[in-house]
């Protein structure tokens, strides 16, 4: 199992597939920086993910742009050719647990995104729950 967090590209669509099968299409990017040895020139690395998520179609709601989120799945690369003949590549993430870490701002403006409470989304029905009642 594979672990990414990213920032959500754009809103979450649910595709139908044949035979009534739902699934949450979306993309997250994770951005990273580092300096090189002998510069103080800092270079930003963004690496994008095709993410899918087959198991609850709700969490689409809160999948939104801007929103920040930790994935749980499987990482797989693909090749394509393009309509024109360029040669590419896709990284994409087969989503089996999501963690949303804080909400997309509701306004537009792309100010900070909002903390999340604890809230997952996951396939997984017998993880142990939270008890708020223990005594320490």
């Amino acid at each position: 199992m594979q672990q990414i967090t990213g920032k959500v590209t754009a809103d979450a669509t649910i595709k139908t597939l044949e035979g009534g099968k739902e699934l949450v299409s979306f993309s997250i990017v994770d951005n990273d920086s580092y300096k090189r040895k002998d510069s103080d020139e800092k270079v930003e690395i963004a690496t994008f993910f095709n993410c899918a998520y087959w198991f609850n179609t709700n969490v689409a709601k809160v999948l939104r742009k801007g929103a920040v989120v930790r994935l749980d799945g499987r990482l797989s690369a693909r090749g394509y050719t393009s309509n024109t003949g360029d040669i590419g590549a896709a990284l994409d993430f087969h989503t089996n647990y999501i963690k949303v870490l804080a909400y997309a701002p509701k306004d537009g403006t792309g100010a900070s995104a909002k903390p999340a409470p604890k809230a997952e989304a996951s396939n997984k029905s017998d993880q142990p729950q939270e008890n708020d009642d223990l005594p320490f």
